[in-house]
């Protein structure tokens, strides 16, 4: 079973930068983060996986959003996410994901848009 925990929330100001982490138990194959801002839709933010390839980070977020994973002793790890030039628009609700989907995609093998395990969320506002 995995569980996902999510933390480093709270306020910043805008232009600052701010980390978030995602304590996760259990073996995965692809991590997310999504974010949800107030009256906005869920939205995808970065992936990663083990699969052997780099973090794939939204377009819009590239340059400002960065991803990282460490690996801890038996079926733990720690996925962050670092926001640096903090805007406004950043403001939202964090949640971590996790799941074993992947498919294959011009011969690499993807995460697929598939997490069943989610962490409860971490706040973000921006002042």
């Amino acid at each position: 079973h995995v569980q996902l925990v999510e933390s480093g929330g709270g306020s910043v100001q805008a232009g600052g930068s701010l980390k978030l982490s995602c304590e996760i138990s259990g073996n995965t194959t692809c991590m997310a983060w999504f974010r949800r801002g107030s009256g906005k839709r869920r939205e995808w933010v970065a992936t990663e996986s083990n699969l052997g390839h780099r973090a794939v980070i939204d377009p819009s977020h590239e340059g400002r959003f960065v991803v990282s994973t460490i690996s801890h002793e038996g079926p733990k790890k720690t996925f962050h996410l670092v926001i640096n030039n903090v805007k406004p628009e950043d403001a939202a609700v964090y949640y971590c994901a996790a799941g074993d989907t992947v498919v294959s995609s011009n011969g690499m093998m993807k995460c697929a848009d598939d997490y069943p395990y989610w962490g409860r969320g971490t706040q973000v506002t921006v002042s």
